[in-house]
């Protein structure tokens, strides 16, 4: 493992576990609770970071092994998570848990097995402006793009 890789994947583990720490203290109220940003529930919010942005990983693996990214727009990835957000409206903290504890786990080890070269392979991704590393698409969807997210869930839970 490199050093860089074990950097990342500390910092990923620390934004998985704030993820599921948050979950795990949400009240039934407030899993109900429709974020302002997002116009989801937290808790269709929550199933989103950890089936959507933490299986982004795919786009790494891929990105690691040469192969072309596949190209959509922004609204097709809008779509595709509004879509998501209508199938899973009545998820249960339960099922959003194992979400998050699977594929935060499986994310993780993942990153902490990549080499700085693999870290810093790239790829054409238009959606982001053009190339990027693996790193770079770690960091931009799951950390900051994920981030976000729960910065938005975090809000409309302080919210009367």
């Amino acid at each position: 493992m490199s050093q860089k890789a074990k950097n990342l994947a500390e910092r990923l583990r620390a934004f998985t576990d704030d993820v599921i720490g948050f979950v795990e203290g949400c009240t039934d109220k407030n899993w109900r609770k429709v974020l302002a940003t997002e116009e989801w529930t937290v808790g269709v919010t929550a199933r989103h970071i950890g089936a959507g942005h933490f299986e982004a990983v795919g786009l790494a693996r891929m990105m690691v092994k040469g192969e072309k990214l596949p190209e959509f727009t922004m609204e097709q990835l809008v779509e595709m998570a509004n879509a998501h957000a209508r199938q899973h409206a009545g998820c249960t903290r339960e099922e959003v848990l194992g979400v998050l504890r699977r594929n935060g786990a499986a994310l993780v080890d993942y990153v902490a097995g990549l080499s700085d070269a693999e870290l810093d392979r790239t790829g054409h991704l238009a959606l982001a402006g053009g190339e990027l590393s693996a790193q770079q698409l770690i960091e931009a969807v799951i950390l900051k793009s994920g981030g976000e997210h729960l910065a938005n869930m975090k809000a409309a839970v302080e919210s009367k």
